[in-house]
């Protein structure tokens, strides 16, 4: 795990979405065993063979996880946003997801990658 994201998630200021962001980082590392880390664009980013497989962003009431490569995917329409390339589920506080369906979603779009 690469320290600069440690600390950036540490840094958030809601603990709702440290513990979030920390929730869904684990469920990267589960998904894609051999994942890298960095932070980018202000927000860690997950790579595998350095393409982009997911990245964490927060925002004043939300933490969005993004899964790139999300062409194929059988996603709930009512649960994620975005183009066919990638999908984002946004989740405010309170809000519950499913760690081993996510978890799934994210190892199958990042088996071909």
């Amino acid at each position: 795990m690469n320290q600069e994201v440690t600390d950036f998630i540490a840094a958030i200021q809601e603990p709702w979405q440290v513990e979030l962001s920390t929730n869904l980082r684990e469920v990267v590392h589960q998904a894609i065993p051999e994942v890298t880390e960095r932070i980018q664009y202000k927000k860690p980013h997950f790579l595998k063979n350095g393409k982009y497989a997911a990245v964490i962003s927060t925002s004043k009431d939300a933490v969005s996880f993004t899964i790139f490569n999300a062409v194929g995917l059988e996603l709930p329409e009512d649960m994620f946003d975005g183009p066919a390339e990638r999908k984002t589920l946004k989740l405010r506080k309170g809000n519950a997801y499913d760690s081993k369906q996510l978890t799934l979603w994210l190892q199958q779009a990042s088996s071909s990658i």
